[in-house]
């Protein structure tokens, strides 16, 4: 990892003293400190406090060469030969340095002034340019035209010359400050016209700051200018902004390794197949003496419990948004409720709602899991509107009895739904049923409403998604595949979507830019409706059913089943996430059967399984 371009453009000033280490005494000059000195004196450790915030050590010259650092054996006449026992240290490279220089920030960042000056000593590094630490000083202690000065001398080592403009724009913003709270108006005023107004820099933000003088007390200025008030913790954070500005050859910027240390820990999650949690972003709660790996013993791969209630092929599965619903809909002519424990997750059978005549082929949950909605497959004219608490069904809609209602989308307002079927109608309506709007000759497969709550997305017999506005009736195409669309889901955020394409399997679609992403293999898709989702972390993961009888997993990034999970003995038409237990997974099958899965019982962490093969396991 490279520490934010440290290695390039370097500063000859703030290479390695290597010489020094060699025994070459005439490559450094006087040593000059930057903070806690230790140095060598004639073989005597010699400490000096410049109470310049230990940030910075530099190795003196020693004409008589006894210094002892290199460990060989102490005497105090000349350097000895090469059998001496006084062996010479290597020139540190590039990326030595850096490392030397991040360990040296951090432990100053906890304190430890006199042990970065001893390992800026022995190493011969520098942990900043001297300007960079006579400009830190005068910052955190408030001198700001010290401060300010400063800048002219740190002009000449910026790429960038036009930042100081910027730089100095936020110390006089903190002195003007600094000012105000304490009461020091006429100063504060004389800052704001004659030392920040002449920048002609973001003049908003002046206008904003000139507001501040009518504040009444220091309180007042802090809550309105959102400020810590005068002090280290303000003059810290002022620190943080004017470092980076500054070359990390110059000034390493703050916290760096605790940044390159978080980097790292999300690269490796993000790079785990089985990651399925959400994790405090914080080092404090990993271990950084070991690789992140999660097993796939704690992946949705295992049977939990196979619900039975069904006498007939279960078509659509799908969970409540606040989880703690599922509903299954059959080809015995009954929708089934089931009850989700949150603590056990175990599903316990909550209402049987009845008389489908045709059978339930799909189901919609209303944003607020009050209401639920049941579509029949392709005969199917009807549509129920089920009041999921009470169990009563408050609307039975049919427009005509010629009509194919057999997919449903609700608005996000939670107020109206969008209905269709592949015979030509396309419905608004509002929860009493009664047509809103209507869209002749669309031939309708699979329906979604997106989160602005005025485009309707359809797939069509034209083998194809399109956006369909009812407010200005407008519509364009956003997804064409070469051969039919069975179903499909979108993400939360809109932006991909994810369809079962007849013989093709499934697909990631992205919505904005109208690009398929990926293929994902393994499925068997011929021409039955199976409905996959999205899914676990984050939606981090996919999943389908299979007319292989199989429930296939996928992370979204991979186009190989990371998971292949046996259990039913027929078609699995649907799988549903649950969306706040990212370990819970439902799956509807021909067999009459729906499968709840989770993670493995517990099992001794000698018997956890390999992280990087696909798991293929009977339940």
């Amino acid at each position: 990892m490279q520490a934010n371009g440290s290695g390039q453009d370097r500063d000859p000033e703030l290479s390695c003293r290597n010489g020094a280490q060699n025994g070459d005494s005439s490559s450094t000059g006087p040593a000059q400190s930057n903070g806690l000195l230790s140095v060598i004196n004639n073989g005597n450790a010699v400490s000096s406090n410049n109470n310049n915030n230990g940030v910075s050590a530099q190795p003196a010259s020693n004409n008589n060469n006894n210094s002892n650092s290199s460990g060989g054996g102490g005497g105090g006449g000349g350097t000895g030969d090469a059998n001496s026992g006084v062996k010479k240290k290597k020139r540190l490279s590039q990326s030595e340095e850096d490392v030397i220089r991040l360990i040296g920030q951090h432990l100053h960042d906890l304190g430890l002034n006199q042990t970065v000056d001893l390992l800026m000593q022995e190493s011969g590094c520098r942990l900043e340019h001297p300007s960079a630490t006579k400009f830190r000083n005068h910052v955190i202690e408030g001198e700001w035209d010290k401060a300010e000065s400063d800048l002219n001398e740190l002009k000449a080592l910026m790429h960038s010359p036009s930042a100081i403009v910027r730089m100095k724009f936020l110390l006089l913003q903190q002195k003007y400050l600094e000012y105000l709270e304490d009461g020091k108006v006429l100063e504060a005023l004389q800052v704001l016209r004659a030392e920040l107004t002449p920048l002609k820099y973001n003049t908003e933000r002046i206008h904003i700051l000139s507001g501040y003088l009518m504040c009444s007390h220091a309180e007042d200025l802090r809550a309105k200018a959102e400020w810590e008030g005068k002090g280290m913790a303000s003059r810290s954070k002022l620190l943080d902004k004017l470092q980076t500005y500054l070359p990390p050859s110059v000034m390493l910027p703050p916290r760096r390794l605790q940044t390159l240390l978080k980097q790292a820990m999300e690269l490796q999650r993000e790079r785990c197949l089985y990651h399925n949690t959400k994790l405090d972003s914080g080092l404090d709660s990993v271990s950084l003496l070991q690789d992140h790996a999660c097993s796939r013993k704690q992946f949705p791969c295992y049977t939990q419990q196979i619900l039975t209630e069904h006498c007939n092929e279960v078509w659509f599965c799908k969970f409540s948004n606040d989880g703690t619903k599922l509903a299954t809909g059959s080809k015995d002519t009954t929708v089934i409720v089931w009850q989700v424990d949150m603590e056990t997750q175990q599903l316990k059978l909550m209402k049987t709602l009845e008389g489908h005549a045709y059978g339930v082929s799909y189901l919609a949950w209303s944003p607020d899991d009050a209401y639920l909605i049941a579509c029949g497959p392709d005969d199917c004219s009807e549509l129920w509107l089920w009041n999921v608490q009470t169990g009563e069904l408050r609307t039975k809609m049919s427009q005509s009895h010629e009509d194919s209602l057999t997919s449903v989308a609700w608005n996000p307002d939670g107020k109206r739904f969008v209905t269709g079927g592949q015979r030509g109608q396309f419905y608004q309506c509002d929860l009493d049923g009664n047509l809103l709007d209507s869209w002749e000759g669309v031939r309708v497969q699979c329906l979604w409403c997106l989160s602005d709550s005025r485009t309707v997305l359809a797939s069509d017999t034209h083998q194809r998604i399109r956006g369909y506005n009812f407010e200005d009736l407008t519509d364009r195409n956003i997804v064409q595949e070469d051969h039919p669309i069975m179903s499909f889901t979108v993400s939360k955020n809109g932006r991909l979507a994810l369809l079962n394409v007849a013989t093709q399997g499934v697909h990631l679609w992205d919505l904005q830019d109208r690009v398929l992403v990926r293929k994902y293999q393994g499925v068997t898709q011929g021409f039955y409706t199976i409905h996959s989702c999205f899914g676990g972390h984050n939606e981090d993961f996919i999943a389908s059913g299979s007319e292989d009888h199989k429930v296939y997993i996928w992370h979204r990034r991979s186009e190989l089943p990371i998971a292949e999970l046996t259990g039913h003995t027929r078609t699995v038409n649907c799988v549903s996430w649950n969306p706040v237990l990212p370990g819970l997974l439902a799956s509807a099958s021909d067999d009459g059967t729906v499968r709840i899965w989770g993670p493995a019982p517990f099992l001794d962490v000698q018997d956890a399984e390999g992280l990087n093969e696909c798991c293929s396991m009977d339940s």
